[in-house]
């Protein structure tokens, strides 16, 4: 049957370089829709679809709406206010959310969906990996470029799609999945979930959405997983149990976060009858995503760069972990931004334990992302609790411009520097590789 994405001609993206939505609209282009959109600031993700044929405009204006547009498809972090999304409704234009078009992606395909507080990306990244070795041409639609694809999209002629299910605000509930990848639940989004029992109430609603034709694949020892568990119909497999029976896959990624990730890949593999040795030699390869635990290169001074998206004190920890593993004698500094006001405030304690691994701790003022400044909570605060367990492991630093000269000039003494933050803070990897100044603050 035939979609809306299916027989839309000219559809126009709000929010078109954010990791989902920029996604759909590389399926579009690759389908051959004209397509257009908008963000509010320049990115490499923006260059590329304009590469690759988009007409990209910077800001958000009623007049940017296309006069032949047939379709609308939006970031959920706009609002009912945005200037091109009233336009579009006022003309009578189809809108569409990205999660709502994820979801028609998904309609009449075998959809494998991935979806838990932390790992997704990577355990999504690894499973379309797997699929495509194996010869099942799957469609993989990720959070994060891929760097073995160099994209956060893969196309597909098979029934298989692979996608990134994200829990924010429900969204993943617009798909129907045969297969159910749960890494782990925490709390987390707490400026739209009201407790852990909130979210929770979201992932059982997921899962039950499999049927008693569908496989759910979770570590069910997790105690916040034990409600999905209990009221899910589908055929349950225990990945770390299968991990216990197996021997450590050989992985190119540091981290026991990452061989938990990679068993529930191997799980899903298994599910699907992919061979032993395509699911290990696949996996052995894979290289990773961009953002999460990347290696950007040295400093001129030699400093080694890392870059990750961690944002959850769990990421955080496990991140550091990863690095750890890798460097156990050297000298690790931090540049952690913390991610949302909210999060920051509710989760306080948390973080503060979670740099025990780090040397030395940079906090970056708050990336506010969608929410309003709150004046409650701020970086300082959580220099502070930093520093009330370990003493002056921690600073604040508003203005990274001066970082390039720190190192350079010996100030500054670290063998592995690692940005980590869901915001802006991997502009600043790029800048130290490059010898440049970062152009964020």
């Amino acid at each position: 049957m035939m979609t809306i994405l299916d027989s839309a001609t000219a559809v126009h993206f709000i929010g078109i370089g954010g990791s989902g939505v920029s996604a759909i609209a590389r399926l579009m282009l690759h389908r051959g829709a004209r397509v257009s959109g908008s963000d509010l600031h320049e990115s490499a993700t923006l260059d590329e679809l304009r590469t690759a044929g988009a007409s990209i405009f910077i800001g958000h204006r009623a007049g940017n709406l296309p006069p032949d547009v047939d379709l609308v498809v939006y970031t959920i972090a706009a609002g009912d206010d945005n200037p091109e999304l009233v336009k579009a409704r006022e003309l009578g234009v189809a809108c569409r959310s990205y999660p709502e078009a994820l979801g028609i992606v998904s309609e009449g395909m075998f959809t494998i969906a991935v979806s838990g507080t932390h790992g997704k990306t990577t355990t999504t990244a690894m499973i379309g990996k797997l699929l495509q070795d194996a010869g099942l041409d799957p469609t993989v639609i990720v959070g994060s470029p891929m760097l073995h694809a160099k994209s956060n999209l893969v196309v597909g002629k098979s029934k298989y799609l692979v996608a990134e299910a994200c829990e924010y605000r429900r969204s993943f509930l617009n798909l129907k999945p045969n297969i159910l990848v749960i890494t782990n639940i925490d709390r987390d989004h707490l400026d739209y979930y009201k407790d852990l029992a909130d979210i929770q109430s979201a992932f059982v609603e997921l899962a039950s959405r499999l049927g008693p034709r569908g496989i759910l694949i979770v570590p069910t020892a997790h105690p916040n997983l034990a409600p999905i568990v209990a009221t899910s119909v589908a055929m349950v497999v225990d990945y770390e149990e299968s991990a216990r029976m197996t021997n450590r896959l050989k992985l190119c990624l540091p981290g026991a976060h990452n061989q938990l990730n990679a068993q529930a890949a191997a799980t899903v593999g298994t599910a699907l009858k992919i061979s032993p040795q395509v699911i290990k030699r696949s996996l052995r390869s894979f290289r990773g995503t961009k953002r999460r635990l990347e290696y950007k290169g040295h400093t001129p001074e030699g400093v080694v760069i890392y870059d990750d998206y961690g944002h959850a004190p769990a990421e955080v920890r496990a991140t550091l972990s990863a690095l750890r593993e890798l460097f156990p004698l050297k000298h690790l500094t931090v540049v952690f931004q913390p991610h949302l006001f909210s999060r920051t405030k509710l989760l306080l304690g948390e973080f503060a334990g979670s740099f025990v691994e780090a040397d030395h701790v940079i906090v970056a003022d708050i990336y506010a992302a969608r929410e309003m400044e709150d004046t409650s909570i701020h970086a300082k605060d959580l220099v502070s609790a930093i520093n009330a367990r370990t003493p002056s492991r921690a600073l604040y630093m508003s203005d990274f411009k001066t970082i390039p000269a720190l190192l350079k000039n010996g100030e500054l003494r670290t063998d592995i520097f690692l940005t980590l933050g869901a915001g802006s803070i991997g502009m600043l990897a790029d800048a130290l590789v490059l010898g440049g100044i970062p152009t964020m603050g």
